[in-house]
């Protein structure tokens, strides 16, 4: 049996940023990251449409992609000479409709107070601005000018697994199956090839598995899998300017080199567990709801070419599609980092500086994350973020 002080659940971007940032903030205790797909063929972080925004409606998720931001800007600081993600600045444009304006302009004023480039235009403005859109049942619009965009998520967790080399990270490629508790404290965590892992400290970052992981500790968490489908298509224009537009409906879509990716509004009735092992993409979703809106809202966008198609799984918090981040009350040695909703991988530097914080100065320094706590898990008091693509 070996032991550990701290075991994290989970070894994409989640974990491994919170693996980073213990060494960085000067852990020096032993440390495993257990990961069950090595190759991150099915997670979550990869199979994200890896975008990066300020465009939310509550201070403190502004604050934790605004760190990730920071980040991104001094890649080779902190990376090494060389380090690139592919960062796209080419910003979001979030729509609204008549009955969308008034929360379209309190989250731009929590936007504005935080320090975010985001403009709000009326229709008439935004069709001087963008050419190719049509603003038919639009009244206003949110562009950020600068400070979102849309990057490479693989090369991003490989700068991070990289650097863990050189942090003395055991890397442990098993599926969890069991975590051990006595009384108010875990214990060990079971693997699926038998071996047991004494933990100080287990930090779960599992994504879309976080409930079930959890639950083997005896601990109730609403975070679920959702199965979101990403569509690729071709179309003869090419429209540089073009940002990651939102469209009221829910549908999103941006350009990705010399094509385009599209996806959202998957149908509330079809909302509730996803099946883990369900990586299909839901193609007439694309047929019948998202390529209509596209062609509606961008009129080129009326004869194009669907090519391919993924799916992954959000990690979704039922609760209010927000962060879980701290220990668990009466558990202490249970860390949750978890139900991210979608903006998980923006999130994750961030998260992993604020979990790091928490357990080696026994407090928020760089970002307050308190408002994240389990407290409001279990006094079910949502903290709700209304901005969810």
């Amino acid at each position: 049996m070996a032991r550990y002080d701290v075991v994290i659940i989970g070894g994409a971007i989640v974990g491994s940023s919170i693996a980073y940032y213990l060494r960085e903030e000067g852990f020096s205790g032993s440390i495993a990251l257990v990961e069950r797909d090595p190759q991150f063929t099915h997670s979550a972080t990869t199979l994200s449409c890896a975008s990066i925004r300020q465009q939310f409606s509550i201070p403190e998720n502004i604050r934790l992609s605004q760190f990730t931001l920071a980040l991104f800007r001094r890649l080779e600081r902190e990376f090494g000479h060389g380090a690139d993600i592919g960062f796209r600045e080419g910003g979001y444009l979030i729509l609204a409709g008549e009955n969308g304006l008034p929360i379209l302009e309190q989250n731009h004023g929590v936007q504005m107070a935080e320090g975010a480039d985001i403009v709000l235009e009326d229709a008439a403005a935004l069709e001087r601005r963008f050419s190719w859109l049509s603003t038919e049942g639009i009244t206003a619009g949110a562009f950020g000018r600068t400070g979102e965009g849309w990057f490479d998520a693989h090369a991003m967790l490989m700068l991070f697994r990289k650097a863990l080399r050189a942090k003395n990270i055991d890397f442990i490629a098993q599926t969890v199956t069991g975590i051990e508790r006595d009384g108010g404290r875990v214990t060990s965590v079971m693997l699926d090839n038998g071996d047991r892992l004494e933990a100080g400290t287990v930090i779960n970052a599992a994504g879309p598995s976080a409930g079930k992981v959890a639950a083997m500790a005896g601990l109730a968490l609403p975070v679920e899998p959702r199965k979101r489908s990403v569509f690729v298509f071709e179309a003869m224009e090419k429209f540089a300017d073009m940002p990651l537009l939102v469209d009221p409906s829910g549908i999103y879509v941006r350009p990705e080199g010399s094509v385009y990716i599209t996806g959202g509004a998957e149908p509330e009735e079809r909302d509730g567990p996803a099946d883990p092992a369900d990586f299909d993409p839901d193609w007439p979703l694309f047929e019948e709801v998202i390529w209509p809106v596209l062609a509606t809202r961008i009129p080129a966008f009326e004869a194009i070419k669907p090519t391919r198609a993924w799916a992954g799984h959000y990690d979704y918090n039922t609760l209010d599609q927000n962060a879980v981040i701290g220990p668990h009350p009466e558990v202490g040695n249970f860390v949750f980092a978890n139900g991210f909703s979608g903006h998980g991988l923006q999130q994750a530097p961030a998260v992993g500086k604020a979990i790091a914080e928490l357990l080696v100065h026994g407090g928020h320094r760089t970002i307050d994350c308190s408002a994240f706590g389990y407290a409001r898990i279990a006094e079910n008091r949502p903290f709700r973020e209304l901005n969810v693509i």
